[in-house]
């Protein structure tokens, strides 16, 4: 990787520290640059502008995994079954109110409900399901369905997306995790998932579901088949969607877990990679205030780092993960554990929900 000139990295950071946007170049040049320190110096910056003080948040919740039956065949995913596949199940009604009702007992306020495109599964099932956690639960955040969830079943319910959201939103959604963006460019989604929504199909759905007053979150899975370009293009379709419509409340970037998948890559990404990643989404989404640490994927010490890197928010402490772990990571820490690792960090730890209020 090519060395920058001085004078290259001096006019990136005269951008950064006056408040200035920085160029998909700019971001290039920022990746290419040696130096970690100098880049965590700018994002750290960038971070006590947008979320001033010490203080570090995360939220209890739990990743409900109601069916692990898709069809859709990602090469990245060890967590899916087919369709018929002796493996492949669907949570009772009763099960998922027995883990919203743990999640409840252990302090929990957020169920992210997430499974597979299950083609036995319509627009009733989820609104049956949902109104049921809702009616019980009143005070649970639903953080339900990626944007390739809802699509699908707008599809096979014959729904225009509008509606759809509509009735999800009625029967008791608050909002839309931002997964299954992976890398949003076109070219890199029909390599890793070339059966999955195009890259216009996300962003269109993060748009309808905004008009709708349902929030979501934005993330960025690297370190497979892409290249540092495809990123930035990826950040930069996030950012151009954030200007228009506010949609994001949080941006998450995670290496990809290879573990037992379809794509032959032979190494993870780095931490220096990780930590450098975080850096520059940081400064680059510039309209996005909170930026979470995958400390699933990452481990506890990284989490730590990332954190000096731009990152204000530890995520959630997972009662229960199926997905990421599914492929052999299990970094699953209580809230006692998250608040010594943020206060060993030097810094104050508080507790918030979905909605990035604190509790």
């Amino acid at each position: 990787m090519a060395t920058l000139a001085p004078s290259q990295i001096d006019s990136v950071a005269d951008k950064v520290y006056s408040g200035k946007r920085i160029s998909p170049e700019d971001a290039l040049a920022l990746y290419r640059h040696p130096s970690l320190v100098e880049i965590a110096a700018m994002a750290d910056f960038r971070r006590q502008k947008a979320v001033p003080s010490r203080t570090v948040t995360y939220v209890i919740g739990r990743i409900l995994n109601y069916t692990n039956v898709c069809w859709v065949r990602c090469k990245f995913c060890a967590f899916y079954r087919v369709p018929g596949h002796d493996e492949g199940y669907l949570h009772s009604d009763e099960d998922i109110l027995a883990k919203v009702q743990d999640t409840v007992d252990k302090g929990g306020v957020e169920i992210l409900f997430q499974g597979g495109l299950n083609p036995q599964l319509k627009i009733d099932y989820y609104e049956g399901i949902f109104a049921k956690i809702k009616e019980r639960f009143p005070d649970v955040i639903l953080h339900a369905l990626s944007p390739a969830e809802i699509i699908y079943i707008a599809h096979i319910s014959k729904l225009t997306l509008e509606d759809c959201l509509v009735r999800l939103k009625a029967a008791g959604l608050h909002s839309i995790p931002g997964a299954g963006g992976e890398i949003l460019v076109d070219r890199v989604r029909k390599i890793i998932a070339p059966y999955k929504d195009t890259t216009d199909e996300w962003l269109a759905c993060m748009r309808t579901a905004s008009a709708l007053g349902i929030r979501s979150t934005a993330s960025m899975m690297f370190g497979h088949v892409e290249t540092l370009d495809d990123r930035i293009e990826h950040m930069g379709r996030i950012r151009d969607l954030q200007d228009e419509c506010q949609p994001f409340r949080a941006f998450i970037s995670w290496n990809f877990q290879p573990e037992d998948t379809d794509l032959p890559i032979p190494r993870k990404a780095s931490a220096a990679d990780y930590l450098k990643t975080v850096a520059v989404s940081r400064i680059f989404l510039d309209n996005i205030d909170n930026f979470q640490v995958s400390i699933l994927t990452q481990g506890p010490k990284v989490a730590q780092l990332a954190l000096g890197y731009g990152a204000n928010d530890l995520g959630s402490v997972m009662i229960e993960e199926n997905v990421v772990s599914a492929k052999g990571n299990k970094f699953i820490v209580s809230p006692e554990e998250f608040e010594y690792l943020i206060r060993e960090a030097g810094y104050e730890p508080k507790r918030r929900n979905t909605r990035y209020e604190l509790v």
